[in-house]
């Protein structure tokens, strides 16, 4: 069976089109970066916008690259949860319009549990059961992952997620969006140890995290309390590299600690790690640098799965297989769905 698999959460609209065998035959993946860089972060009303113009193009191309046609395809998968609001209607209007009109099944998908499975696309074997760490630019969350479709929420941020923490730190800095990025290529310049910046919760019980007294702690060196005009700001290139480096080793800190914590407090062996910060070279480095030390499987994203596109939605196969499929009156859910 062919699947069309649509993603729409956030400022990527993308579909790709993959086999009940998860063979990806074709992903298309447009970008709008341009739109909301300006701003230094995502518009959600340009983002939607976005999509009503790019969804049919975008669905086009994937059948086109794929050499197959709307008959082809046995199912159509859509993720409805979590992301902006205005984002997830517009792929799943799509979806239930095509699940209408070629009178095949309608499969619902978890978009932070679709970044855990782009781990198992890669790796091409199970990599379940797992803890699964997704770290993107509105999610910063732990799972225990019995199964491909069983995710139990372990811990998630409290306030910023640390691919937001990433913009907001880049903005100040002066640095281009989207901010990650940006950072990373700062700090290969700078000095981690520059400057001491707060690890929030890493000693900390729960298995959660915090980037806002992070990014308050950057601020503070840069201008102090109060209100402040970034933009007026002239640093010097070193104190900016170096600012990047010590405030990413921060955010690597956090990350990589409660990963491993939960790997204890689990028992499992296995991690696997997907969502855009994933891309992030210090934190794969670390990551792998403790998985030799502590001996546990280490499955991460490769760059390609890690921003936000459509082949991770091949999960569905998954919810197929398991006779998961919806009613046409399936809803998006913006907020995470605790389950």
């Amino acid at each position: 069976m062919n699947i069309l698999t649509i993603e729409t959460t956030c400022d990527e609209t993308a579909a790709a089109v993959v086999t009940d065998q998860l063979q990806v035959l074709s992903s298309v993946v447009a970008s709008q970066d341009e739109l909301h860089r300006r701003f230094g972060g995502v518009v959600p009303e340009i983002a939607s916008r976005a999509h009503l113009e790019r969804i049919l193009p975008v669905i086009h191309e994937a059948l086109t690259r794929a050499g197959l046609s709307l008959a082809d395809i046995g199912a159509v998968a859509v993720a409805n949860t979590p992301g902006l609001a205005g984002s997830l209607l517009v792929g799943l209007v799509a979806a239930k319009t095509l699940c209408v009109a070629l009178d095949v099944p309608l499969v619902a998908v978890n978009h932070l549990q679709a970044h855990v499975y782009a781990c198992r696309l890669a790796a091409g074997r199970e990599v379940f059961p797992c803890v699964g760490l997704v770290v993107s630019g509105g999610h910063t969350s732990l799972y225990r992952c019995p199964d491909a479709i069983r995710f139990e929420l372990l811990g998630s941020t409290i306030d910023d997620a640390a691919g937001e923490a990433f913009d907001k730190v880049a903005s100040m800095l002066g640095l281009p969006f989207p901010g990650g990025p940006a950072i990373q290529r700062a700090a290969e310049k700078g000095n981690p140890h520059a400057f001491a910046f707060p690890r929030s919760m890493l000693d900390d019980q729960r298995l959660d995290f915090s980037f806002s007294g992070l990014k308050t702690a950057v601020r503070y060196k840069l201008v102090g309390p109060g209100r402040a005009d970034f933009s007026r700001l002239e640093l010097p290139s070193q104190l900016v590299a170096d600012l990047a480096a010590s405030f990413q080793e921060a955010v690597v800190d956090c990350l990589v600690g409660k990963a491993v914590q939960a790997l204890e407090r689990t028992g499992l062996d296995t991690l696997c790690v997907g969502g855009g910060v994933a891309a992030n070279t210090r934190l794969r480095a670390r990551l792998e640098e403790q998985a030799r030390i502590k001996g546990f499987r280490l499955f991460i994203a490769p760059l390609r799965l890690c921003t936000d596109n459509a082949v991770m939605g091949a999960i569905a196969v998954e919810r197929l297989r398991a006779g998961l499929t919806e009613e046409l009156t399936l809803d998006v859910h913006p907020g995470p769905l605790r389950r």
